[in-house]
């Protein structure tokens, strides 16, 4: 696909994945199945101008596009898929939120660290009772003379076991337009971070509980009036989520394909039955299709935010052709490729789980439509 890239972006590309295979290639199995946040990579990935990627360079960002951020998660996730979410971490999700609308006091207290590969910052959106529908949030943020108090929790937060700052969407008032977000900070008086959970990856959160947490107002990044910007942003953590989805098929795919090129069964090479071949080409087909309007979104996007639609329709395309690539990898390669020794079944898991987080597929379909007959459509009942 990188005959879609103009020659400063190729270069970029083939200077990451030199570096990727050099630092990362060794160890990529191990990494996928440790517990522990690979906090020396991430050193790794910062020292390489990885994090960041997008955000202005007076911020100690490096200025680049959403473009030059996709191709860095592929790149990287290519030779060793669990270090494509620390560059995801690093460009994507609640660190964008915050670079894009931090104050200058709230950026010199904790961007240079997030950056640095030195500190995450995870996002509490999700609630036991606000998922999809996320305008339901309870959170509260009540005023308290100069301070908020946020009362209530979180659920299914990524990097909350290993984050020291959380970006918390909020209600400070009724509606939606009463819905913004604040900073807090591990260790503050009224913060808990729960046991630890495991999705079916094996990747782990937290919930997250606050009784009545003060945070100063200088911890407010968006107050009412703030959801919109907010989720404006979000679809830029869904390019990244798409980008993701789609390297790990394409990793699955290329590691399938080099097992049934050598695997010999009834005297020849599986990729000799037509069974297989059929598959492979049915999984190229997807990837590219995919690879296509993740570009687009990402291309059209170059400095600002992405269309909606055009991201809606490129991580629907990414989730599930890299779920069904993954899927289907893992079925050509056999026990080999449902054991751990591979890292085949590790990409099943994690696409799978990028078919729900950052808008469920379903969510996705209905924004579609929504495009498709230029109306909104309310979920909810009359």
């Amino acid at each position: 696909m990188h005959s879609f890239l103009n020659d400063e972006q190729r270069a970029f590309a083939d200077t990451i994945r030199r570096f990727a295979q050099a630092e990362l290639a060794e160890n990529a199995l191990e990494r996928a199945h440790s517990r522990e946040f690979p906090w020396k990579v991430a050193q790794k990935l910062a020292d390489m101008g990885l994090l960041g990627i997008t955000m202005k360079e007076e911020d100690g960002g490096i200025g680049g596009t959403l473009m030059d951020a996709v191709i860095a998660i592929q790149e990287i996730a290519s030779v060793c898929p669990k270090s494509a979410d620390i560059v995801q971490a690093g460009n994507f999700g609640p660190i964008r939120t915050f670079a894009e609308y931090a104050s200058a006091d709230q950026k010199e207290r904790y961007l240079a660290d997030l950056l640095g590969g030195r500190k995450l910052i995870a996002l509490g959106m999700s609630e036991p009772d606000a998922g999809s529908a996320a305008t339901e949030l309870q959170t509260r943020a009540e005023p308290d003379g100069d301070d908020f108090l946020i009362t209530g929790s979180k659920v299914f937060s990524t990097h909350s076991p290993e984050a020291e700052l959380f970006l918390v969407y909020v209600r400070f008032g009724p509606g939606t337009n009463g819905i913004g977000s604040v900073l807090v900070e591990r260790g503050t008086p009224g913060f808990t971070v729960g046991a630890r959970s495991s999705f079916m990856s094996g990747e782990e959160w937290c919930p997250l509980y606050f009784d009545k947490c003060r945070i100063p107002a200088s911890n407010v990044l968006l107050g009412p009036g703030g959801f919109k910007k907010q989720m404006s942003g979000f679809n830029v953590e869904r390019l990244g989520n798409a980008s993701r989805a789609l390297a790990l098929g394409r990793y699955a795919f290329e590691a399938a394909k080099d097992y049934v090129s050598n695997r010999k069964q009834f005297g020849r090479p599986l990729c000799e039955f037509q069974g297989l071949q059929w598959k492979f080409a049915d999984m190229a087909l997807k990837l590219e299709s995919a690879q296509l309007l993740l570009y687009r979104a990402a291309a059209n996007a170059d400095h600002a935010l992405p269309s909606p639609y055009e991201t809606a329709i490129a991580k629907l395309a990414c989730n599930t052709a890299g779920f069904e690539v993954a899927n289907e990898a893992l079925q050509a390669m056999g026990g080999y490729g449902y054991s751990t020794e591979s890292l085949v079944e590790y990409c099943v898991k994690r696409t799978r789980g990028w078919m729900i987080a950052g808008g469920s597929i379903e969510m996705l379909k209905n924004r579609i439509a929504e495009h498709v007959f230029d109306r909104r459509f309310s979920q909810r009942p009359n």
